[in-house]
C-alpha cells in the first residue's frame, strides 16, 4: 500500500521554483538542487524528480507529462474494464448458443 506523500504539492512547487530561482547563483543545476533538497527537507534525487516534472509538464524537457499520463493511466482502466466485458459476453454468447442447441436436440 502506498503512504500519502511527506510533501505537499504547494510544498513541492516552492521548492521547485526555488531552483529555478537560484539555478544562477550555482555552478549546475545539481549544486543547486543539493542546496535546495538540504533546505526543505528532502534528499536531492527527489527535489531532482520534481524538477525534472516540471519541465516536462512546462515543455522545457521531452517525456510524459502528469496530464498525459493520467489519461493514459485512464484509458488503460477503461482499456480493462472492457476487456472484462467483453470476456463476459462471449462467456455469455457461448452460453446461449449451447442452451439453443440443447433445445433443439430435444
Amino acid at each position: 500500500m502506498r503512504k500519502s506523500p511527506k510533501f505537499s504539492p504547494e510544498m513541492r512547487e516552492r521548492a521547485v521554483r526555488m531552483v529555478q530561482e537560484h539555478r544562477s547563483e550555482h555552478p549546475s543545476q545539481w549544486a543547486a538542487i543539493e542546496s535546495i533538497a538540504a533546505k526543505v527537507g528532502c534528499v536531492p534525487q527527489t527535489l531532482h524528480t520534481w524538477v525534472k516534472q516540471h519541465e516536462i509538464d512546462a515543455g522545457q524537457r521531452d517525456g510524459v507529462s502528469k496530464a498525459e499520463a493520467q489519461r493514459i493511466k485512464e484509458f488503460e482502466r477503461e482499456n480493462r474494464e472492457l476487456r472484462k466485458a467483453n470476456e463476459i459476453l462471449k462467456l455469455a454468447s457461448a452460453f446461449f448458443a449451447q442452451a439453443e442447441l440443447d433445445r433443439r436436440l430435444k
